[in-house]
């Protein structure tokens, strides 16, 4: 039986999107390893959650390690899997979020390296990087990966300049796999619009001082949307929509604490309910008409329904992923004014059906490209699997001399 660990991947964040990026791994992960037909484990390599985990099964392993504080212990739990699968939590291979998480991030991957495991990075987000050393430190590690994956082109771009000479797989986000439930049929009025509203721009960012460089003031430019929605000769039942969901001492971050600040200042407005598992958060998105928010994953749930959609760019990875695809509807709050993000916005409402036929048509895209990373994978897999048989009737250890080949 093959152990596959995961990396940065979670089982109970409060951030729904890293959440959907595991539910989708992991799902990918059990169907390549059935069309293979590799017994597979996982062990999910997590930090301390609060949230109640939504993976599990009777093939997973969440194995809670402080790796900080105990790199050995964290070291001893990647020796026991044969390969590792790190998704970076979608975004993190980068340096625009701080040291600390940067760090973080590279201590446990350079670990990885050094117990001699094979390293797949999944489809994530490369860059930017604001410093040169960052820069050289990313690249060592990524330049020793079995297997790159990007989920978009910006991503693929960044890895040449760096000067990454290993083939990249240009995949796209594992999300677009998230599973959920189709609404019943929708009613023609009265027009649900949902927004996402991001409690860490709303906070300014880590730093609390417009962190990610904004060109407006967010708080006010989400009062002016739920305002000309409600004013709206439509008249527009706005939801609004919390994706990261603090469940202890994450108000910075916390979208629902920023959503009912304005359903107080706005009482026609609906705040959804409190999802416990990413998959009803994509399932209620999927029962709107129109969708827009800084939060990415809230907008590829919306995007993968059929939903249609404008996601509200803080970094370039909005850009990448959605302009990967064919979809070209995002706005870009540290570059754009308010004034032309309302017009957009209001632009793509009247033309939603044209947005959601959009949709369609670049999620087959996006689907398309995921099979590049599930076929790699799964041929991974196969030679892991393959050799570990082979030793085992040689009378070796099966965990020695992992194949670390392409």
């Amino acid at each position: 039986m093959i152990n596959v660990g995961l990396l940065f991947h979670s089982s109970g964040n409060d951030n729904l999107g890293v959440g959907a990026l595991t539910v989708s791994d992991l799902e990918i992960l059990r169907e390549v390893a059935r069309d293979r037909s590799v017994d597979m484990h996982v062990t999910l390599i997590d930090g301390r959650n609060q949230r109640k985990p939504y993976v599990g099964g009777s093939d997973i392993t969440i194995l809670a390690l402080q790796p900080i504080r105990k790199p050995w212990t964290f070291y001893a739990a990647v020796r026991r899997c044969d390969l590792i699968v790190d998704i970076g939590g979608g975004d993190s291979l980068s340096d625009i979020y701080g040291w600390k998480r940067f760090a973080k991030m590279h201590l446990q991957k350079y670990l990885v390296l050094f117990s001699g495991r094979p390293l797949v990075l999944a489809p994530q987000t490369v860059g930017p990087f604001r410093s040169s050393l960052y820069r050289a430190i990313a690249a060592f590690s990524i330049r020793r990966a079995a297997i790159i994956a990007t989920r978009d082109s910006e991503s693929t771009r960044a890895l040449r300049e760096m000067q990454v000479p290993n083939p990249v797989i240009e995949a796209s986000d594992v999300a677009l796999r998230l599973p959920f439930t189709p609404p019943a049929e929708r009613r023609a009025s009265p027009v649900k619009v949902g927004l996402n509203v991001s409690g860490l721009l709303a906070s300014g960012g880590y730093t609390r001082n417009n962190m990610f460089g904004l060109r407006m003031d967010y708080r006010e430019l989400m009062r002016r949307i739920i305002a000309d929605f409600l004013r709206h000769p439509d008249k527009c039942e706005v939801h609004l929509v919390a994706h990261v969901i603090a469940s202890g001492q994450g108000a910075l971050e916390d979208d629902l604490r920023a959503c009912r600040d304005l359903a107080a200042e706005f009482p026609g407005v609906r705040v959804a309910p409190v999802f416990e598992t990413p998959s009803e958060a994509k399932s209620y998105i999927a029962g709107l008409d129109f969708f827009m928010g800084a939060r990415m994953h809230a907008c590829i749930a919306a995007f993968s329904a059929g939903v249609p959609v404008v996601p509200m760019a803080y970094s370039r990875k909005f850009a990448g992923l959605f302009g990967s695809l064919g979809y070209e509807h995002t706005v870009d709050c540290t570059t754009d004014s308010a004034e032309d993000i309302l017009a957009r916005i209001f632009g793509a409402y009247e033309n939603r059906d044209c947005l959601a036929a959009q949709a369609r048509d670049s999620l087959e895209v996006g689907l398309t490209k995921l099979k590049s990373y599930e076929n790699a994978l799964g041929d991974l897999l196969e030679r892991i699997d393959a050799s570990r048989a082979q030793r085992k009737r040689r009378g070796g250890n099966p965990h020695s001399g992992i194949d670390r080949s392409r």
